[in-house]
Parts: structure tokens; sequence; C-alpha cells
């Protein structure tokens, strides 16, 4: 796999390729069905397939107080382009001036000349270029004056109504607690991943030990207590029970996500691991007293070994 930085000087071994175009956060099946439209593209050129991202999300650059929304960070959504076919990757530096570019320039002096891409594949609801001036239709005609192959690919329903697949949708499906619709959203079970870091011991103490992970810029899904599979580094998916919000019985502030794995009692602290959410057991609630805290965690760890069959 080849990961560029920017448009200038971009070394010759990324250049050439036909890209699928976007934020991709998430990269959900939606995401994909471009991916697997630049891939087939790559093919009928005889180029590599890959895909040209913005960093960070729009979003930020604009409404820089916005709650945090992240569905993946930054290891984890080249990971996910990379399943999906793209040999190349291209991320694009978003700013002010990319965004203040017209479309003709931005074709012109990032996706052309600075990429140097033989060909681009969009979802048919891409706008670009300032004020989003520029549209799917516009890319195509742009690209194809410049000898550059543009494809548009078609949305991906989801559901009776065949519903276009959107982050916003992953987005609001775990807000709701709802993470078997949020995986089957993103063709997988959404993940936080982050670095164990030290916490108040309390789990250790209730005879419980977990691994606590700090939230980030990740979406926060609804508070409360999740069937959970833990990867400590080796893909191992390891059956767990995690909680993610405050924990009001113990008076915290910070929102975050701990989690407690089975049968497992190797020291985490430092190591990056990836929790996925499962099912949804309960909300978090306050509870009158460490017994009552460790009794219905026990009982939290029951349920999650049922619904995971550990």
């Amino acid at each position: 796999m080849t990961v560029s930085h920017g448009f200038h000087a971009v070394p010759d071994a990324a250049r050439g390729a036909v890209a699928a175009l976007g934020n991709f956060d998430g990269v959900h099946r939606g995401h994909q069905a471009v991916l697997a439209e630049a891939a087939a593209l790559a093919r009928t050129l005889d180029a590599p397939a890959g895909a040209a991202v913005f960093t960070p999300h729009p979003r930020r650059v604009f409404q820089p107080g916005a709650p945090p929304f992240a569905l993946m960070n930054e290891a984890q959504r080249v990971r996910a382009l990379q399943a999906a076919g793209a040999g190349v990757i291209h991320h694009i530096p978003f700013d002010r001036a990319l965004a203040a570019m017209s479309p003709e320039r931005f074709v012109d002096e990032v996706l052309h000349a600075g990429l140097g891409l033989r060909g681009v594949v969009t979802g048919a609801d891409f706008c670009f270029g300032k004020d989003r001036a520029g549209n799917a239709q516009m890319l195509r005609a742009l690209g194809e004056a410049r000898a550059m192959a543009v494809r548009i690919a078609e949305p991906v329903g989801d559901g009776p109504a065949a519903q276009k697949i959107s982050s916003s949708d992953v987005r609001q499906a775990l807000r709701e607690g709802d993470p078997a619709r949020a995986a089957a959203l993103l063709g997988r079970p959404f993940a936080i991943e982050g670095e164990v870091v030290e916490g108040d011991r309390r789990g250790r103490t209730l005879g419980f030990p977990t691994a606590n992970v700090a939230l980030g810029e990740y979406v926060r899904p609804a508070f409360g207590v999740y069937a959970v599979r833990v990867d400590t580094g080796a893909g191992e998916g390891l059956a767990g029970v995690a909680n993610i919000g405050r924990r009001p019985t113990v008076e915290g502030l910070e929102a975050r996500l701990e989690a407690h794995v089975f049968d497992f009692n190797a020291d985490l602290y430092g190591q990056v691991i990836g929790c996925e959410l499962i099912a949804f057991i309960r909300p978090e609630q306050r509870f009158d007293g460490l017994d009552a805290l460790r009794a219905q965690i026990a009982a939290d760890c029951e349920t999650a070994r049922r619904l995971l069959g550990a």
C-alpha cells in the first residue's frame, strides 16, 4: 500500500491511480460501493485502485466546536480503505484555502496536476469547490475534459425503502443504543480504538478489572453497558463487557470506555486496543453503593456472555 499526504510533490509511486473521492468516515457499505466502482474502473485502465480522502473532516474545519462525531480514527480508516481495495491512499489536507478553490481549480490543481489521477469515482451526492458549487456531474465534465475518467457510483440503499446509507445514519444508530443497526450499515461492528490508560483501579477492587480508553473524537454512543469483543493487538476478538459513560455511581466526570475482558489477566496499560460494540445491555445508571454496583456488573457479565456465546 502507498500512502501520500498533500497534493504537492506527490511521489511517482502514488501517481496514476483511479481514486474514490470523499470523506469516508466509517467506510460504510455505501462508501465500499464507491471504492468497488473505483477498483472496477482501475482494472479497465490497468491502473492502481485507490482513495483520495479529506483530512481532517470538513465539519471539524467549519464547526470546530461541534461535539465529537467520528466513526473511526485515522488508522482505522486507512485499514478499512485498504480492505475495500484501495492500494493507494491520498490524504488531501482540508482547510479553508482548499474549500475556497473553485471547482475548476480543485480539479486542475489537486486531482489532475497534484495527485496525477487517471480516474475518479464519487457518489451521486458529492459536492466540492467554493460554496459547494461543484457536483458529481460537473466533476465528470471537468475530469473528462482533462482526459481523466470519472464515474458516479449508484447509491447503496438499506431497508424496505432502500434509503441511501450515510455516516449520519450510523451515528444515529449508535446514539440510539443500536450497535447491531450500526454494524448492518457499516458492514462490520463499530469499534472504538485507543491506548489503554491508567484509571482509578476501582474495577479491579470490585473484582472486574477494566481497560480504560478515552473516547476522543469518536461519536458518543448511548451511554450504558455493552456486550463487546476486544482486540488486544492480535486480532483475537475476546469476549467482554464494557461501560461507556461517566460512571455516576462513583461521581465520574469525563466520558470514557471501560472494558472488562472475560478470563483475561494480562497488563494492557499503554497498548492500543480495539473494542467492538456488539449489543446494548442497559443504560448507564447510578447505584446505591459499590455492593449494588458489583452485583449489577456480575449480572451484566452473565448477560454479555450469553449474547456473545462466551
